[in-house]
């Protein structure tokens, strides 16, 4: 016998199947009201929003305004002002076989999907795939992370005031609640997280053939060369790194640095961490640095650190633990073996070990033989080096000279490679992956289909035009 919220979702989930043919004839105007709806909604509960990152991460509203509230927004805006754009449909080229026949493109909605949020960055991982789904007018169920629970609440209470259940519901719950709606045949799954979860997702779509759009996460590298500005590379990498305490899936995950320059580095990494996030006393400020999730992942990297330092790790930055307050310092760590756990897993929190090469090729050797990462990051001066890097590494996104910002674009596409993900979000493209291309070609009366039908006899001369021409 089913549970009451199996039950619940069950419902839900065929009130949506019903209502989502509807909901495929809706007109540009109709999707970019519902976006501004959504606009409104979240406008008007701006306090409760802050409150809530406040609660679960310990985030500063400046630090919510800037990587969760004002990015949607943002996601908002570009897609009420090029939806028009990106639903008509796109004329296609003849071909010689089909000289007078029309190609179109047509973009249709998948119909019903789903989209299960990470906990990092709660509000934003679950509005901005939500955007897409609403633009390219499907129906959707969404699965906030209870690991942020605050944040979990509001968005519950967003989602009710601004859509019916038929069109967009949201389901809060622990991995039960994930498992019962993976097991619903969705047209497409939208998720968020880690990659071992990835798996057990596609694993569960699989078994409907629901598409999947997968974003995931893995060992981001920085690499630095000798051209590069070190002092702005330090800042730069530090923010990017230490922003939401590192809990971030395009953070900095390490960085490679010439031998020559790593003491120069970590001195400027020191720092820039100081300027940015400590008080008068040297101390870091809680009211700009966040907290690590739950006692679970401060425990995970506590034990991370410990492990390295144990196997003869250094520490050139020691960032002080707080248990109580789930508060990890910055932590720089040289000399890493090979055998480390830190090195085999993605770290996701303020911990930043630093490797050493005597020439890039190593450097390159080294994140080649990885997974292949969500983002890359490269500081240099030298065009002739970048593009060596750019030409023989593959990376689901990276910035030159700057770290993070290229997920900020609605304009380019965001999006990992294998293990770091599959499938495109943001803007036009996160429209793309939640919609059907449909080839549709309007046959003229006058054309030549008739020459390649039976009998075949005497039709060689068919094909040897056909040779000519193709």
């Amino acid at each position: 016998m089913m549970s009451i919220s199996s039950q619940k979702i069950d419902v839900v989930f065929r009130a949506q199947q019903t209502y989502k043919s509807a909901l495929r004839l809706s007109n540009a105007a109709d999707r970019i009201a519902k976006l501004r709806r959504l606009r409104d909604v979240i406008e008007k509960n701006e306090d409760e929003i802050y409150k809530a990152l406040a609660k679960d991460l310990r985030k500063s509203t400046f630090e919510t305004a800037v990587t969760e509230l004002y990015f949607i927004y943002g996601e908002l805006d570009f897609a009420i002002k090029n939806l028009s754009i990106w639903m008509r449909p796109k004329h296609i080229g003849h071909t010689l076989t089909s000289p007078f026949a029309k190609n179109r493109i047509y973009i249709e909605p998948k119909g019903q999907c789903l989209i299960i949020a990470p906990w990092n960055y709660p509000f934003q991982l679950t509005m901005s795939p939500l955007i897409s789904a609403i633009a390219a007018g499907n129906c959707a169920i969404v699965k906030p992370s209870e690991l942020s629970p605050a944040t979990s609440k509001v968005i519950h209470r967003l989602i009710d005031e601004a859509f019916e259940e038929q069109e967009i519901a949201c389901f809060e719950g622990d991995a039960k609640v994930a498992t019962e709606l993976l097991k619903l045949p969705f047209d497409h799954i939208f998720f968020t997280g880690s990659t071992a979860v990835g798996k057990v997702v596609m694993e569960a779509a699989a078994k409907n053939l629901s598409s999947v759009t997968l974003e995931l996460g893995g060992k981001s590298p920085v690499i630095i060369d000798q051209t590069a500005d070190l002092n702005m590379a330090a800042t730069r990498i530090a923010w990017g790194k230490l922003v939401n305490s590192g809990q971030t899936c395009i953070a900095p995950d390490h960085v490679f640095v010439h031998r020559d320059q790593q003491a120069q580095f970590i001195s400027a990494y020191q720092a820039a961490v100081k300027k940015m996030y400590c008080t008068d006393q040297q101390k870091i400020d809680p009211h700009m640095y966040g907290k690590i999730i739950n006692a679970y992942h401060f425990s995970r990297l506590k034990n991370l650190a410990e492990e390295a330092v144990q196997l003869g790790a250094s520490l050139a930055l020691s960032g002080d633990m707080d248990e109580e307050s789930h508060t990890i310092a910055p932590l720089v760590l040289t000399d890493i073996p090979a055998g480390a756990k830190m090195m085999e897993e993605e770290i996701f929190g303020p911990i930043l070990p630093i490797l050493t090469y005597s020439n890039l090729s190593e450097a390159i050797g080294e994140v080649n033989a990885r997974n292949k990462p969500l983002a890359l990051y490269i500081f240099s001066n030298s065009r002739k080096n970048i593009k060596r890097i750019l030409t023989q590494t593959s990376a689901g996104g990276t910035c030159i000279n700057d770290v993070l910002v290229h997920i900020s674009n609605p304009k380019l596409p965001f999006g990992g490679v294998n293990t770091s993900g599959i499938g495109r979000s943001h803007g036009m493209y996160g429209f793309k992956d939640f919609s059907h291309e449909r080839a549709v070609v309007f046959q003229s009366k006058l054309n030549f289909s008739h020459l390649v039908y039976p009998p075949y006899p005497f039709k060689n001369w068919v094909l040897r035009l056909l040779k000519k021409i193709m």
